[in-house]
């Protein structure tokens, strides 16, 4: 029995749910999500809930159903609050700055970077080694902000590169003389 999916989903006031052709639909203050269902898994919606449970009792269904139910949950989340994730750079000169659409870095290259910023997603910089990426799909957040810490990963000698808010980085102690 999966611990995580036997949990309801709270659908807060406010919020839609909605089944048809196969697709979930929620419905939120900050926009809509929809979630392809699997044939494996059945959602019912209840009076405030979103229930998934396994069809059938196959193993397959089995491995899904903590995962469909993680993915309802984070539908009902982005429409409600949705997420975000903090970079942080770190090293000389490098800096980052949000021009409308696009993200210019600058990361020790001899040219700038200029990231174009998906639909869906905004991104600020509140200062110059800051960037804050927001959006309602936590798989598409997640994303972007890998697709930009693939610019300039931290090293471990310097601590130099693009982080996540939180990230350890392990130092090494580099040569000795």
């Amino acid at each position: 029995m999966s611990r995580i999916g036997k949990k309801p989903v709270v659908v807060p006031g406010g919020v839609t749910a909605a089944i048809a052709d196969g697709i979930l639909t929620v419905k939120g203050p900050k926009g809509t999500l929809s979630l392809t269902m699997r044939d494996e898994i059945s959602y019912t919606l209840d009076d405030g809930s979103i229930q998934v449970k396994p069809a059938n009792a196959t193993k397959q269904a089995r491995a899904f159903w903590g995962m469909q139910r993680t993915l309802v949950d984070n539908l009902v989340t982005g429409v409600t609050e949705g997420y975000t994730k903090v970079l942080e750079i770190t090293g000389v000169g490098y800096r980052a700055n949000a021009q409308g659409k696009n993200l210019k870095l600058q990361l020790g290259y001899s040219h700038d970077v200029d990231f174009a910023v998906p639909e869906g997603i905004e991104i600020k910089t509140p200062d110059n080694t800051t960037i804050e990426i927001s959006g309602i799909d936590k798989q598409k957040v997640g994303q972007v902000a890998a697709e930009i810490r693939r610019w300039r990963k931290p090293e471990p000698y310097k601590g130099k590169g693009i982080k996540y808010r939180g990230e350890f980085i392990f130092r090494k102690e580099g040569k000795k003389k």
